[in-house]
């Protein structure tokens, strides 16, 4: 039994190129699945950082509102009508959408960028650069600029770090307004928005002159401390009409990822992917089993002559199985590393690898390599020692 490790790889490397053949494919397949997976996290991740670093317990929005990119307001009214619980710490309303930024450096060039209106008397949001810069939204026409943003919208930062501050304009609903970013905080980019500016929810409602004042997208609700999230959330439920929606912060999470992975075509096109990458993998290796196995019919049906089992031949086939997975799954987590690498730099999007999806995508080599050999095993089933007779 020692001797079947060595006797299944030294068949394997008999025929050198039809190895590499085998491992390429493997190494495809590993790459597509790392990169999908990688793809499908960063959609995810992307996704929900503006909802990680909200400093609320509790959230309201409008039943009508679908994801971060597509909210419908609803008046605050019901915000306010929190207060009636001793439960309430504060409350602050968010504002959010969409406007067209002029590059500061190339004045005819505008591009779509999300806006984030908050009261700046609270402090509302956990990110970087935020509470610094907080008090500056308190003067007119001041925004921060999310300094994660993608390059198209001019250089900003260096502009901001050494000048401390830089002019622009922004059009929306065909007003132009002057703003003058003072600060940067960082959030990142997503899929659904190339960069992103906070400003004051007067501010706010000065760009989007003819939005109702009392219409606002999301109600944050902070509680006090010790007061119990879910019981809250419950009563709270109860109490409010069902025309809007009342989620705890990890509700709020999810509906924003239940929305790019059941809502959208992106969620099924990365699974797809995945599928597709694995299919390719056993495929190939199938083909070099096979070839592998058929090329050495005779071999196999001595063997069967001289006393080896089934058993044994079938072991050698999947020891070759689990050598391509091997050898093929190293440099494709090695190049998927760098690939990931490359993306997040060109995209700012959060690309990177973790421990669990490496695991994850071992395993499914060997299963993909593991049931290529087991397919191609059927084909022992014609190695009859009367043939060699």
């Amino acid at each position: 039994m020692r001797f079947k490790l060595p006797t299944a790889w030294l068949q394997l490397k008999h025929k050198k190129m039809r190895l590499l053949v085998a491992l390429a494919g493997v190494i495809f397949a590993v790459v597509i699945v790392f990169v999908q997976f990688g793809l499908k996290h960063s959609l995810f991740e992307s996704a929900v950082r503006f909802h990680q670093s909200l400093q609320g317990d509790v959230f309201l929005i409008s039943p009508k509102s679908n994801a971060l990119i597509g909210m419908e307001a609803f008046n605050n009214r019901r915000l306010w009508q929190t207060l009636a619980f001793k439960e309430v710490d504060f409350i602050s309303p968010i504002y959010l959408g969409f406007a067209q930024w002029q590059n500061p450096q190339d004045k005819k060039y505008w591009r779509k960028i999300f806006i984030i209106g908050i009261d700046p008397r609270h402090s509302v949001l956990n990110l970087s650069g935020m509470e610094n810069n907080r008090y500056k939204l308190k003067i007119p026409e001041n925004i921060l600029f999310d300094q994660n943003s993608r390059s198209e919208f001019g250089s900003i930062i260096s502009s901001v770090k050494e000048k401390g501050k830089v002019s622009t304009q922004l059009t929306q609903t065909g007003q132009t307004i002057k703003i003058n970013v003072v600060g940067l905080f960082e959030l990142g980019t997503s899929f659904g928005a190339d960069g992103n500016i906070l400003t004051s929810d007067v501010n706010f409602l000065r760009i989007f002159n003819k939005r109702p004042k009392t219409d606002i997208d999301v109600g944050l609700i902070k509680l006090k401390s010790g007061v119990n999230t879910e019981q809250f959330t419950r009563k709270l439920r109860a109490y409010l009409p069902k025309d809007v929606n009342v989620l705890s912060k990890q509700e709020y999470i999810e509906f924003e990822q239940n929305y790019w992975n059941s809502s959208t075509p992106i969620g099924f096109i990365f699974n797809l992917g995945i599928v597709l990458g694995i299919v390719v993998g056993i495929v190939v290796v199938y083909q070099i089993l096979y070839s592998n196995v058929s090329e050495h019919l005779s071999e196999y049906a001595t063997l069967k002559a001289i006393g080896y089992r089934n058993n044994y031949l079938l072991s050698m086939i999947l020891q070759q199985a689990t050598f391509i997975a091997v050898l093929g799954y190293i440099p494709g987590f090695l190049l998927s590393m760098i690939i990931y690498e490359v993306a997040k730099k060109a995209t700012f999007l959060p690309i990177f690898m973790t421990l669990q999806r490496a695991i994850f995508v071992f395993i499914l080599t060997l299963m993909m390599c593991f049931i290529a050999g087991v397919t191609a095993i059927k084909k022992l089933k014609e190695a009859d020692p009367a043939d060699i007779f």
